[in-house]
């Protein structure tokens, strides 16, 4: 049996007049891509009542947290600051909920950049609401260069399992204006940019939580230490399969 992998859905929260399109449900088609290059079989569950996440566990073997809008900072205790972005409070409530159960039951665990963020605040931590918080950033963590083209190098620690994947020194693509501020009891820093903002986040005593602030899936196709961190994903997954 491949790997089976749930991805928690965004929603299209853009005016139409297409009916079915209200409020959608979607996955990145880059993420579905990679998952399923890698070797897995990706499951996209919408966001919905939090009470239901005990009834999803079964289905999955591994969960990948995707980017997308802010989270909303009453989750680690704070008002909105002035430049928060868009949040939708569902979505982190139902994300929250599936994280949590998912570390309970060992259940391999990915998360890209929003995803990174709210592994860290499901667990414990805080953000920085904007870098403009950080005044030791200096970076430019929003690219203008392209999706899938890198903008700026990380140091990643010789001893995490990011760097059996990637090595001491890659180029990453970056996509985001949150970051990480506390870290969360159970998570560990990996890798950070130049300027310090944590750009990797892991468990410590296991192979079960892996998260990068950067974008993975929209480069996969043309960097091989992309691939690896879905492979990797995968095959920590694979782990946990039972088999039939």
């Amino acid at each position: 049996m491949r790997p089976r992998i749930a991805l928690p859905a965004d929603t299209l929260d853009e005016a139409t007049n297409i009916i079915n399109e209200r409020n959608a449900a979607f996955a990145p088609r880059p993420a579905v891509e990679a998952i399923v290059k890698a070797g897995g079989l990706p499951i996209i569950l919408p966001s919905v009542d939090p009470a239901d996440v005990a009834e999803y566990l079964p289905l999955f073997d591994g969960v990948l947290f995707l980017g997308g809008a802010d989270v909303d900072p009453t989750f680690f205790n704070e008002e909105p600051h002035i430049r928060l972005g868009k949040t939708y409070r569902k979505r982190d409530l139902f994300e929250v909920e599936l994280l949590k159960q998912a570390v309970a039951n060992n259940k391999a665990i990915l998360g890209i950049c929003r995803g990174l963020q709210l592994i860290n605040v499901g667990l414990g931590g805080t953000l920085y609401q904007d870098l403009s918080e950080d005044k030791a950033a200096y970076i430019k963590h929003s690219q203008a260069a392209m999706g899938n083209q890198p903008s700026h190098h990380i140091t990643v620690a010789p001893d995490s399992m990011l760097s059996t994947l990637v090595g001491p020194r890659p180029y990453v693509n970056s996509r985001h204006h949150q970051a990480v501020k506390d870290v969360a009891p159970s998570l560990q820093v990996t890798a950070m940019a130049d300027d310090q903002v944590v750009e990797a986040l892991e468990s410590p005593d296991s192979d079960q939580i892996l998260a990068v602030q950067w974008h993975p899936e929209n480069m996969y196709k043309h960097h091989e230490e992309s691939r690896q961190i879905f492979a990797n994903f995968v095959q920590r997954a694979a782990k946990r399969t039972p088999t039939l």
